[in-house]
C-alpha cells in the first residue's frame, strides 16, 4: 500500500530538513496537509527523526525498518488502537517474521505497542505470523504479567496447527512460574498432548527447573514424587530439586534431599558435588565445602570448571584470594581450564581491592586466549564500576565492543546509574535513547534508578514525571518506590501551597503599595 500524497510530501520535507521534528503547525499545513492530516504528519515527523537510524533512513527512504516503527509507535503513544492502527495502514511495510519480532523485541518492557502492532500484522491479509512471533509476544506479555492477552494469543495460536512448539512451552513455564501461578505452569505441562507435544521426561525435567528457578521448590518437589512412577528416578531430575533447595539457600532441606538421594538407587555424580558445594559456599561453610572439593579430585570425580569457580568465588568472598589464585593454578595444571567466569571472580575482588594493574593483567590474559575466556558482559560491569570519570566509560565501551561483546539492559542501567552519580545530564540523555532504540529499555530498574537518583537531588517534578511514564507502561514499582513518591507527592503539594501562599502575599502588598503612595500624595497637599 502506497503512502498518501500528504505523508509522501511531508517525507520529502523530512529528508531535506535537518529540524523537521520541531516541524510547527504551520509548515506542515504549507505542504498542503489538512489540519486532520497534520496531527499526524508531525507524528511522523517525530517517529522519522527522533532516532539515530534517521540519517540512514534518509538514505533509504523506502526501507521501512524496525527502527523506524519502534519510533513511530512510541510516537504515536497515547493515540487510540485505531488511530495507530490506521497510521500503521498507511506506512505499506512487507512484513516477515524477522521484521515482526524485531519490532516486538523492542518492546520488552512495554507490552501495549508491542500487543497493538501485533494484533494489526495479525489481521493483515497476506502474511500469517509464524512461531517466532507468537513466542515473542507470549514472552513480553507473560513479562509484564498480562495474562489476559497470554490467553488470548494462546487461544489465536491453536487454532492453526504445529505452532505451538518447544520455545512456546519454555516461554509459558517461564512466566507463570515467575509470576508465582505454579498451577498454570504444571496445567501447561499436562496439556503438552492437548499442544502436539509429548509428555516426556525432558519436559518434566524443564518444569521443575522453572518451579526451583523461582523457589517454588517445595511445590517441584512434592510433584517429583507424585509422577516418579511415570517418569523414573534419576540423578539429573534430583539433581533440579537439590539445586532448588540450594538456591533458596536452605542447607537444612538440602542436607536432607542430599540423605535422600544417597538412600536412592542414583550414584551422585559431579553436579550433585558442585550443588551441595555451592550452597555450603553460599552459607559460608567454607571449611566444609573445601574438604568437599578435595575429597572429589581423591575419588577421581575431578572438580569441573563450575564447581572450581565456585570455590574460588567463595575464598576470594573471604580475602583469601592468594589460596583462590592457587586453585586457580592447580585447575590448569589438572587439565581443567578455566573460562570467564572464573577469570571474572578473581577481577570482581580484585577490582574491590583495588588491584587494578593485577585486573589489567587479567583481561589481558582473557583477551590472548579468546574463545570461552573472552571477557563478556559481567567482565565489563566490574570494570565499569571501577572507572572513576566519565571520560572513562565511552573507552571502556569500545575495547567491549572490539571484544565482540554487545551490550545489556544490565549494563545500560549500570551506565546509567554512573551518569546520574557524575551528574552528567546530556550523556544520561544519550544513554536513555541508546537504550529506547536498542530496545533493551528503559526497563523498570531503569526508571527506578532515574526516580530515586533525581530524588536525591531535590528534582521531585523530574523524579515523578519518570514515575508516571513507568506506571503508564505497566511497569510495577518496587515498595521502597511507592513509598518513595507518596512523600514526594507530599513535598511537592507543600511547595506549591508554599508558592500560592507566597504570591498571595505579594499581590496583598502589591495591592496595599498604590494605596499608600497615595495617602502620602494627600497628605502633602496643603
Amino acid at each position: 500500500m502506497a503512502s498518501p500524497p500528504f505523508l509522501s510530501r511531508l517525507l520529502s520535507f523530512v529528508s531535506s530538513s535537518k529540524c523537521a521534528a520541531n516541524a510547527n503547525l504551520s509548515r506542515v499545513l504549507f505542504l498542503g496537509a489538512t489540519r486532520g492530516e497534520c496531527r499526524h504528519a508531525v507524528r511522523w515527523a517525530h517517529a522519522v527523526t527522533g532516532t539515530r537510524d534517521c540519517e540512514g533512513f534518509k538514505r533509504y527512504p523506502g526501507e521501512r525498518s524496525a527502527t523506524f516503527i519502534q519510533n513511530m509507535l512510541r510516537n504515536l503513544r497515547g493515540s487510540s488502537s485505531e488511530e495507530t492502527e490506521k497510521a500503521l495502514d498507511q506506512c505499506g511495510f512487507t512484513l516477515n517474521d524477522d521484521l515482526v519480532t524485531d519490532v516486538i523485541s523492542r518492546h520488552v518492557s512495554d507490552w501495549r505497542p508491542a500487543y497493538e502492532f501485533f494484533n494489526w500484522v495479525s489481521r493483515k491479509s497476506g502474511y500469517l505470523p509464524g512461531s517466532a512471533v507468537y513466542n515473542e509476544i507470549l514472552d513480553v506479555l507473560g513479562k509484564m504479567n498480562r495474562f489476559g492477552e497470554v490467553t488470548q494469543v494462546l487461544e489465536e495460536m491453536l487454532k492453526r496447527k504445529g505452532l505451538f512448539d518447544e520455545r512456546t512451552y519454555g516461554v509459558l513455564l517461564n512466566r507463570y512460574a515467575a509470576a508465582h501461578k505454579v498451577d498454570e505452569a504444571i496445567d501447561i505441562f499436562h496439556g503438552r498432548r492437548d499442544f502436539g507435544l509429548e509428555t516426556d521426561l525432558v519436559a518434566f525435567q524443564a518444569l521443575l527447573l522453572w518451579l526451583c528457578r523461582y523457589k517454588h521448590v517445595e511445590s517441584a518437589e512434592t510433584l517429583f514424587y507424585s509422577v516418579k512412577n511415570e517418569f523414573g528416578t534419576d540423578i539429573r531430575t534430583m539433581n533440579i530439586i537439590l539445586n532448588g533447595w540450594c538456591v533458596l539457600g536452605d542447607v537444612r532441606e538440602a542436607k536432607r534431599f542430599w540423605k535422600d538421594i544417597i538412600a536412592s538407587k542414583c550414584t551422585p555424580d559431579r553436579f550433585t558435588y558442585g550443588i551441595f558445594i555451592k550452597v555450603l559456599t553460599k552459607k559460608g561453610k567454607l571449611g566444609s565445602a573445601m574438604r568437599l572439593f578435595r575429597g572429589m579430585w581423591q575419588k577421581g570425580l575431578g572438580p569441573d570448571v563450575v564447581i572450581c569457580n565456585c570455590v574460588i568465588d567463595a575464598l576470594c568472598f573471604k580475602k583469601r584470594i592468594p589460596e583462590a589464585l592457587e586453585v586457580f593454578h592447580e585447575m590448569k595444571d589438572r587439565g581443567c581450564l578455566p573460562n570467564a567466569a572464573t577469570y571474572n571472580s578473581l577481577i570482581k575482588h580484585m577490582c574491590k581491592i583495588g588491584r587494578m594493574e593485577k585486573v589489567k593483567d587479567l583481561v589481558s590474559e582473557m583477551e590472548s586466549i579468546g574463545g570461552d575466556c573472552l571477557p563478556n558482559a559481567i567482565t565489563f560491569s566490574y570494570l565499569l564500576k571501577s572507572l572513576k570519570k566519565p571520560e572513562e566509560v565511552p573507552k571502556l565501551l569500545e575495547q567491549m565492543e572490539k571484544n565482540g561483546c554487545k551490550m545489556t539492559s544490565d549494563l545500560y542501567n549500570l551506565v546509567l546509574r554512573l551518569y546520574l552519580g557524575w551528574d552528567c545530564q546530556e550523556r544520561v540523555g544519550n544513554t536513555w535513547n541508546d537504550m529506547e532504540i536498542s530496545g533493551l529499555g528503559p526497563d523498570q530498574r531503569s526508571y527506578t534508578i532515574m526516580t530515586h537518583t533525581l530524588h536525591e537531588r531535590g528534582r521531585l517534578k523530574e523524579a515523578l514525571h519518570y514515575f508516571e511514564e513507568m506506571v503508564s507502561k505497566g511497569m510495577r514499582p518496587e515498595p521502597r518506590t511507592e513509598i518513595l513518591v507518596n512523600d514526594m507527592n507530599s513535598n511537592v503539594l507543600e511547595e506549591e501551597g508554599d508558592h500560592r501562599r507566597q504570591r498571595t502575599l505579594n499581590g496583598d502588598e502589591s495591592a496595599q503599595r498604590p494605596r499608600r503612595r497615595k495617602e502620602r500624595v494627600t497628605q502633602g497637599v496643603p
